[in-house]
């Protein structure tokens, strides 16, 4: 049985008990290569077991344990010369409450800072040094870290300084952007604030004044703007090439891991290779190197599938892990910033993709929480730093390619835009309960009328002017979308062709007395039509179906859904397909077609 270290961070549990782990000790030769570095990556992608090998590499009171602990590892094959060489002081701005007044905030950062110094003096006295000379203020936690500076200087061996999470601050901020905690942030940033006065210490200390080394891990480098003046030192090694598997894991070590968990459970080779295109449509696409192309699979989400599917010999039900659900809530920023709806909007179909010029590299919490609009280099910079907008290459003008990167993440937009849509609860779990009669028993009529009730009344007062049948599949993804028992697929190509919308039942699901279904949708404006919307709405079912534009439309989607259906049938064994076809008729009626009544 393999050990998964799921949720675990401490590197010296996972190496010395035997837990699985990816070695990045390759990278730290290159990492030592600047003296003060930020790395930025987002929240689940294994920031702080990074800080904890680093951490155990060059700690001098765990040198005894190097072998131990690195033994195994590519780094045992060349150390460099500053392994075991530092005293360690590690912060974590994550254990530090952002709520209250800035003196609440203030205090809190002292407590944490104070508190980490005392485990600094009682850890280095246990292992032979003294630490006497360190005087721990409660008051002031700046003079506590000079006091430590002096010790070390005199004891002889200096500090290698780590911060996880220094961004704590500006991300509670960005989620509650209540007019308190935006002065409140302010307060900390200023030129007299405890952030930036602390960062500016952190500053003047480095270069051979003790703080030999820092290493700073965030979500995104909104502080690092607002504190410019006061930590402007920083090397930003979150674009680099070399550290773009950094956190995150390579396809072949994610392939051979469902190898030895498949053979663990009896299972052959065509269920590991079935388990891993699970994990591509799921979890892979993360590239974090502009214009370069290192795409890694997001850890925490593969040690929560490995993890289920050793425990099980099966996959998990739910293949988003509920510590990733909270991303949500970035959406939810962008979503409420003018120009971030109609973003989301285009993003939530698969294969959308947004151009820009470069990712921002700084961006200041102030603008941030300005109600001006956001232009879109902004808004996708902030969606590529939180992990739902990834890199996926370059345009042959020269402009950054982003889209969202699998299928977790694209049913994070779909919840999104479900409830930007239908706020109500109520209505919204009618809408999902029609919804369910589509794939539970092949009956789309009740879908239709609900997306005809209830969603076009929504779009034709807001964006009647670009209706189009990609206006009309957003309005049944919201309600079909269901990654527990199916893998959904927007447009997805069928031998140089494309269906609009396929829901194919998931390997491990296929078990259930649940249909796949294929659809098609088309959209006729009303000036096609020659009705107006009054005219429209006033007639009955077969006066509509009559109509020549209508018919023709629903007849060549019919032709359509069906060769798409033999396509699918090539491509998956066992299928129960549903096809359908559904037009709409402006924002006004939807007629639709059960294309199996044809074949039939």
């Amino acid at each position: 049985m393999i050990k998964f270290p799921y949720g675990m961070a401490d590197f010296r549990q996972i190496v010395t008990q035997g837990y699985f782990y990816c070695d990045r000790t390759q990278a730290i030769p290159l990492l030592e290569q600047a003296q003060s570095q930020l790395f930025i990556r987002p929240r689940r992608f294994g920031k702080s077991l990074l800080l904890s090998m680093l951490d155990n590499y060059y700690d001098i009171a765990r040198k005894d344990s190097f072998e131990a602990m690195f033994g195994h590892l590519a780094i045992s094959r060349n150390p460099t010369p500053q392994r075991n060489f530092y005293f360690i002081l590690r912060l974590d701005f994550s254990c530090v409450d952002p709520t209250g007044t800035p003196d609440d905030v203030k205090r809190s950062l002292f407590n944490h800072i104070n508190a980490r110094i005392e485990n600094f003096i009682l850890y280095y006295g246990n292992n032979g040094f003294d630490m006497s000379r360190i005087n721990v203020n409660q008051g002031d936690a700046l003079y506590t870290i000079n006091s430590l500076l002096g010790a070390a200087a005199i004891v002889g061996h200096p500090i290698y300084l780590m911060i996880d999470e220094y961004d704590n601050f500006a991300n509670t901020v960005m989620m509650l952007p209540t007019l308190d905690s935006r002065d409140r942030y302010t307060a900390l940033v200023h030129d007299e604030g405890v952030l930036r006065t602390f960062f500016k210490m952190v500053k003047s200390s480095t270069g051979g004044a003790m703080f030999d080394r820092v290493f700073i891990t965030g979500v995104s480098p909104v502080v690092l703007s607002d504190i410019t003046s006061g930590y402007n030192i920083a090397e930003d090694i979150f674009f680099e090439p070399e550290f773009g598997d950094l956190c995150g894991f390579q396809e072949q070590e994610v392939e051979k891991t469902l190898g030895d968990i498949a053979a663990g459970c009896g299972l052959g080779e065509e269920k590991a290779s079935e388990a891993l295109e699970m994990m591509r449509t799921y979890y892979n696409g993360y590239n974090f190197v502009p214009r370069g192309h290192v795409v890694v699979y997001n850890p925490t989400l593969c040690l929560y599938f490995f993890k289920q599917f050793q425990k099980r010999c099966a996959y998990p039900s739910k293949m988003l892990d509920a510590n990733l659900a909270v991303d949500d809530s970035k959406l939810a920023y962008v979503a409420g910033i003018p120009g971030g709806h109609k973003l989301i909007l285009s993003l939530m179909q698969h294969g959308s993709e947004v151009t820009v010029l470069d990712i921002e590299d700084r961006f200041g919490l102030s603008e941030m929480l300005s109600d001006r609009s956001k232009d879109r280099t902004f808004i996708a910079s902030f969606l590529y730093y939180f992990g739902v907008l990834t890199l996926v290459g370059e345009t042959n003008k020269g402009e950054l390619v982003l889209k969202v990167p699998n299928l977790v993440i694209q049913g994070l937009y779909v919840e999104r835009v479900q409830r930007m849509m239908l706020p109500d609860p109520v209505t919204r779990d009618r809408g999902l309960d029609t919804a369910k009669r589509v794939y539970q028993y092949g009956d789309i009529e009740p879908v239709c009328a609900f997306v005809e009730d209830v969603y076009f009344s929504v779009f034709k007062n807001r964006d009647y002017a670009q209706a189009n049948e990609l206006t009309l599949k957003t309005c049944f993804l919201t309600l079909l979308y269901n990654d527990i028992l199916y893998i959904m697929d927007s447009e997805p190509e069928l031998t140089r062709r494309y269906a609009d919308l396929t829901m194919i039942i998931r390997p491990d699901k296929r078990y259930l007395q649940i249909y796949d279904v294929l659809i098609e949708f088309k959209f006729l404006s009303l000036k096609q039509l020659g009705l107006s919307g009054e005219a429209i709405r006033s007639k009955f079912p077969a006066e509509l179906y009559s109509q020549p534009m209508v018919k023709h439309a629903l007849e060549d989607g019919a032709a359509q859904v069906m060769d798409y259906g033999r396509r699918l049938a090539n491509r998956y064994r066992d299928l129960r397909l549903k096809k359908f076809v559904v037009t709409a008729l402006g924002f006004e009626r939807i007629c639709f077609l059960n294309a199996d009544v044809l074949e039939g």
